[in-house]
């Protein structure tokens, strides 16, 4: 709610962009859901119905289709709000470089863990991406990208430490560690990191790219 609320302030007007934010949203949140219907119905990932209404679609409860609308508004208005505040891009004349280190890195892990399915999807994706933003888009905004998401990492600590588990009898969101490293910052899986790294630059860059069509 509270987003939401600041959209309409007269510093931010977040909402004016909402033409272009909700198309890029709710294309990239239909591909996210059907890769979320595979793992779920696969058994890479779970609910625990005690914490949730009962009302699902297909195999999803409509609290998880929820997810794909809710964070990428909190972030990206997070992001549009960064932008507006802070002038200077203090990221972009590194942007490149960390791309590619981060492209790597991720690509490595990916191959090297192809048995699992949640760490090399996750892995190779946000690999591809990033290279695809390196060579071929050569946008102008992922250094506001990268300060926003280390920005907003404290608040993913809090709110999917609760959903993973933390303070909890038992997990809202399940994980099937023989389908990732096994590897948890708290009771957050690693892989979970470059997951909501990747929707967001996806969101993000569909984003821009309509902002960009009106502005010529």
């Amino acid at each position: 709610m509270v987003p939401f609320l600041f959209s309409f302030h007269p510093k931010l007007r977040f909402d004016k962009t909402w033409w272009a934010f909700f198309p890029a949203c709710f294309s990239v949140g239909t591909l996210f859901v059907l890769w979320d219907i595979w793992f779920t119905h696969m058994g890479v990932w779970g609910f625990t119905p005690r914490y949730l209404m009962g009302i699902y679609v297909a195999n999803l409860p409509l609290e998880e289709i929820l997810f794909f609308i809710c964070i990428p508004y909190a972030c990206i208005f997070s992001y549009h709000c960064l932008k507006v505040l802070l002038k200077k891009d203090y990221l972009q004349p590194y942007s490149s470089r960390i791309s590619i280190v981060l492209a790597i890195l991720l690509l490595v892990l990916g191959l090297l863990n192809l048995d699992h399915w949640y760490t090399s999807l996750t892995s190779l994706l946000t690999s591809l991406l990033l290279l695809i933003h390196t060579w071929k888009i050569k946008g102008t905004y992922l250094g506001h990208y990268f300060l926003t998401y280390l920005l907003i990492t404290p608040f993913f600590l809090i709110t999917n430490g609760i959903l993973t588990g933390t303070g909890l009898d038992e997990p809202v969101v399940w994980y099937n560690n023989a389908e990732n490293l096994g590897i948890r910052v708290g009771t957050i899986p690693v892989e979970d990191f470059s997951y909501g790294f990747l929707m967001l630059l996806l969101v993000l860059t569909g984003y821009e790219w309509l902002l960009a069509r009106k502005a010529l």
